[in-house]
């Protein structure tokens, strides 16, 4: 559990140190990493002595979440050259696209498998999204506003795939109505989420769907989504985030697996499972998540030998089932 008055200490001393901070929120970006971000960034812009930037390395950004206070000021690149590093959700320096060997991190995520690359790491893995540890540290620091509230809450809602993870307990529906009588607007927010659906994603859906083939007896499902369908049906990342789920949604289904091929042949995987500790898959291809939802990406690989090794390792590990 976050040691939270240590934690204010050492991000009060940070945030004092420099006057210009850069938010960096990951690669394919979904609601919990940007919803941290700009909650983030509302809050500190507010200090006029300081300058604040919010970056995100993807080409592309999840048209939905447009509703987000401060969304339009996401940029594609940093500009400030010395800055404080402050990023959100990210497991790993490689989620983010940017070079940060030199730079001074503030780290905050939820993530298990998190690599604790900051110079100082505000890291809960039993905080449900990684708004929830930036919400904690924030609101002891500054004074939550609405727009502050909004961007945390989408990223909460999101995390928790509507308050339905096994993170789920009375202290995030506690910190869900916190955020709501500081502003959020629960109904609205919700709204966007789930009512405007870009035409692509329900192309690529209706792809992803067809190929969805069952493996031991019926316990695994995988989806595949090609290069050709993504062309085809005109789809971004973010049109194929939570497909995988649909997988996952079958009677007899314990694992699921996405296979993306995604461009210069790189095939990108999304595990989820209903208990079976699928972290442990994705760390042994070098990407990590938690024990029900996790991911990585395999490089220079071919779909369909993609998804026959990584059966052949679930099989290897005995994860299936809750062998081990």
């Amino acid at each position: 559990m976050l040691d939270k008055s240590s934690s204010i200490i050492e991000v009060e001393r940070l945030l004092s140190q420099f006057q210009n901070i850069t938010i960096l929120t990951h690669l394919n970006p979904d609601a919990d990493t940007l919803g941290t971000g700009l909650g983030i960034y509302n809050l500190l812009k507010k200090d006029k002595s300081k300058r604040i930037e919010i970056v995100n390395a993807s080409k592309t950004l999840p048209k939905y979440l447009d509703f987000l206070p401060s969304y339009a000021n996401i940029k594609h690149k940093i500009d400030f050259e010395e800055s404080l590093i402050i990023t959100c959700d990210a497991g790993s320096i490689d989620r983010l696209g940017f070079d940060l060997s030199s730079r001074v991190i503030l780290n905050i995520d939820h993530h298990k498998s998190n690599h604790y690359y900051g110079e100082v790491n505000v890291v809960d893995e039993l905080a449900a999204s990684a708004s929830e540890v930036a919400y904690i540290l924030f609101k002891q620091i500054y004074t939550i506003d609405s727009s502050v509230a909004t961007c945390f809450y989408a990223g909460l809602l999101s995390d928790t795939q509507y308050f339905t993870t096994s993170l789920v307990d009375k202290s995030v529906f506690k910190i869900a109505n916190s955020l709501v009588e500081e502003g959020a607007n629960p109904s609205k927010i919700a709204f966007h989420f789930r009512q405007r659906c870009s035409l692509s994603s329900l192309r690529i859906l209706e792809k992803a769907l067809h190929s969805l083939t069952l493996y031991h007896e019926a316990k695994i499902a995988v989806i595949s989504i090609t290069q050709e369908d993504i062309v085809e049906t005109g789809a971004i990342m973010s049109d194929m985030e939570g497909i995988v789920d649909y997988a996952n949604s079958l009677v007899t289904v314990e694992i699921a697996l996405c296979a993306v091929e995604v461009e210069q042949g790189n095939i990108r995987i999304s595990l989820r499972s209903k208990g079976i500790d699928i972290e442990k898959v994705a760390s042994v291809f070098g990407g990590g998540g938690h024990k029900v939802a996790a991911g990585f990406t395999l490089k220079e690989s071919q779909l369909q030998e993609s998804i026959d090794t990584i059966l052949k390792k679930i099989h290897n590990l005995g994860v299936l089932n809750g062998k081990k």
